[in-house]
């Protein structure tokens, strides 16, 4: 049978999975990536985007301690995503919308805020992708609050790390406190918002910075979808 541990650490407990839990869940997750991506991406290449993502997000786990390590039920999501943004930098799949990058510092606040925001009021139009230049262990509760009083939900979304493909991927790269951390590729359109973060913030004040990231947001959604009504 496999085992759940539960490692004690200086915040509470980290939940490490069986070897035979996890391992079935990665292979679970590459036969689904492997339909997904079939005609792009081999069967070797999607398991080492998993098995690659599945250890960047459990290390950084472990390194922050305390938290329930979510790794194995992430690193499918994570490696879709990479994947995609690949094939999209690579041409293997046609763009046919604008993809636009956030990035902050711990992608647990502003980035996925930015990201949401672009999402809901471009209704999908546009595509998103957010990532942090030090990823956080998970998206900060006072964002999830401010966000689900306006009616957008990102209670289930996690911080990514920064990686190369996405950024390759994206029309417009966003950066937001960590410009000096994102790669430079020619032919993309960057920008630096100045947003203060609302790590540590009390409730009042992280509306406030979400209101401001909305009306940025606004303009930058009227700016890549002409005629659209944000």
């Amino acid at each position: 049978m496999d085992t759940i541990l539960l490692v004690s650490g200086s915040e509470g407990f980290t939940v490490e999975q069986g070897d035979g839990f996890g391992e079935r869940h990665l292979r679970r997750g590459v036969d689904e990536l492997a339909e997904e991506f079939h005609g792009i991406w081999s069967r070797a290449t999607i398991e080492r985007f998993v098995r690659e993502c599945h250890d960047q997000l459990h290390e950084r786990g472990r390194q922050r301690g305390g938290f329930i390590n979510f790794a194995g039920l992430n690193a499918t999501r994570f490696a879709r995503e990479r994947l995609w943004a690949l094939a999209q930098a690579e041409g293997r799949v046609e763009k046919n919308s604008p993809e636009v990058l956030f990035v902050c510092v711990h992608n647990a606040g502003r980035s996925q805020m930015a990201a949401a925001l672009t999402h809901h009021l471009s209704r999908g139009w546009i595509g998103v992708r957010s990532a942090g230049s030090q990823p956080g262990e998970k998206v900060d509760p006072a964002v999830v609050q401010a966000m689900s009083e306006i009616g957008v939900d990102v209670h289930q979304e996690f911080p990514k790390p920064l990686t190369d493909e996405v950024v390759r991927a994206a029309d417009v790269v966003v950066t937001m406190g960590c410009g000096d951390a994102c790669p430079l590729y020619p032919g993309k359109h960057y920008e630096d918002w100045e947003v203060a973060d609302p790590a540590g913030q009390p409730i009042e004040q992280v509306r406030a910075i979400r209101d401001d990231i909305r009306q940025r947001v606004q303009a930058l959604v009227a700016a890549q979808v002409p005629g659209a009504d944000a």
